[in-house]
């Protein structure tokens, strides 16, 4: 299948509502020879990172609006137009193999269509994007809502945060403590011929000078090493995990965090890692096996505690809870296609329910850290702070890490060019049971 094809198939599916790139892509990969696969990734990520500017830029070629029934067409547009301003793919090779296309979408229709469009971008684009830049959609490529949100809740620093979002975030691996000190895998990375650098909050961090393959990484096959952002990284350290400690990870998929746990902390009594879907389970599974790791895997709603707690109670619960990943555009920019801002208040409501339904089962005296990918206060520190003001019982502790902003209530990691993701932690201490 033609790279272009299916790159505009997988993004159809994501302008439709149906699907994320995730879901969607996997499939039209398997399509394509081996040799387009990079081709195809790039072409249906870079498409989805850059879709706010290049749509309202193809609203301004367009006598009238795509019907929603022709979602691909409008998808195979969008690619076209993100090869000629964002790729060196030459305009003629763009411009022809895009149009090549609507006949495999069985549109013929569509071909004179997509030639006029293309050929004007490519006469006109420049200057009607020049001439668009004051609106602030055009200039981050971020939807107007949270074009909107960013701007009001962070006033000074977020046209860095779209910058940042725009941006191919780093390659950053977590060094495997069972095994090397970061030190020493620094070192096996320097005989292997590979550039990398200490991160700076995470002490199992490493960022690569450029992305590889992991397999070609010393010791990947064996566990010595994996591939997670820094601010994820924080997490072990800031719960202060220590031998016999009972742990709760909720909403644990991939399993990056609950594997770094179990690095962290040899000692530990045991591990529960629950997630909502039994297929997002299987991952973590992996990821356990490959670093000879061992936890309790659990499919359920967190909030359904009677059909999964046994009544123990735990000394240390991470709930990274579910969030709308503002904070990971940048990994994955179809977030900017999918997120609506009438989601965020639901996100808000589901996490402090996570929060009600996970504080029984924390037995006093322990700790549970608070944890989201979103840059978006509304899910972050105003949801701690109501909980705190129903929950007689919380506390919060200070997070021993300088890593982002401080806030009224935690502390806001902002994605960073070449750095972390965006990030939010708080930590609660249970200083006495719930009453009634």
């Amino acid at each position: 299948m033609n790279p272009r094809l299916a790159a505009a198939r997988a993004l159809a599916a994501v302008l439709s509502g149906k699907a994320s790139l995730n879901s969607s892509l996997p499939a039209q990969l398997d399509k394509v020879e081996e040799r387009d696969r990079g081709l195809t990734q790039d072409l249906a990520f870079g498409t989805a990172r850059w879709q706010p500017r290049l749509d309202l830029l193809a609203a301004q070629l367009l006598q009238k609006p795509f019907k929603a029934a022709d979602a691909d067409v409008q998808a195979l547009l969008l690619v076209g137009l993100y090869q000629l301003f964002y790729t060196r793919i030459p305009a003629h090779a763009a411009i022809g193999e895009t149009v090549g296309c609507a006949d495999k979408l069985k549109k013929p229709w569509a071909k004179g269509l997509l030639n006029a469009v293309l050929r004007r971008a490519q006469r006109e684009g420049e200057a009607l994007l020049a001439a668009m830049e004051r609106d602030p959609v055009v200039r981050t490529a971020h939807p107007r809502w949270l074009q909107k949100s960013l701007k009001a809740f962070w006033p000074e620093q977020w046209e860095a945060i779209c910058a940042a979002n725009n941006a191919h975030p780093p390659m950053i691996l977590r060094v495997n403590r069972r095994h090397h000190s970061r030190d020493a895998y620094l070192a096996l990375l320097a005989e292997a011929g590979v550039g990398a650098s200490a991160c700076q909050y995470s002490r199992d961090g490493i960022v690569l000078a450029e992305a590889c393959d992991v397999r070609g990484l010393p010791g990947f096959a064996h566990g010595w090493v994996s591939v997670q952002d820094e601010a994820a990284q924080l997490s072990a350290d800031l719960l202060e995990l220590a031998p016999g400690q009972r742990v709760l990870d909720a909403c644990c998929a991939p399993g990056g965090k609950t594997c770094h746990l179990l690095e962290a902390e040899a000692g530990l009594g045991h591990v529960v890692a629950i997630d909502l879907e039994a297929k997002r389970l299987t991952r973590v599974r992996e990821n356990l096996d490959r670093l000879q790791l061992e936890a309790e895997l659990i499919a359920c709603d967190a909030r359904d505690t009677a059909s999964w707690w046994d009544g123990k109670p735990f000394q240390r619960i991470l709930l990274d809870a579910p969030c709308s990943a503002t904070g990971v555009i940048r990994r994955h920019p179809d977030i900017k296609l999918t997120r609506q801002a009438e989601d965020i208040p639901a996100l808000a409501a589901l996490q402090g329910e996570l929060l009600d339904a996970l504080w029984p089962t924390l037995e006093v005296g322990g700790m549970l850290l608070y944890a989201t990918c979103s840059s978006l206060p509304t899910e972050n520190t105003e949801v701690i702070d109501a909980f705190l003001a129903r929950t007689p019982g919380a506390r919060e502790l200070d997070l021993a890490t300088e890593a982002g902003l401080r806030q009224p209530h935690g502390r806001q990691l902002l994605a960073q060019e070449g750095g972390h993701d965006g990030f939010y932690y708080a930590k609660l201490i249970k200083i006495a049971a719930s009453r009634g």
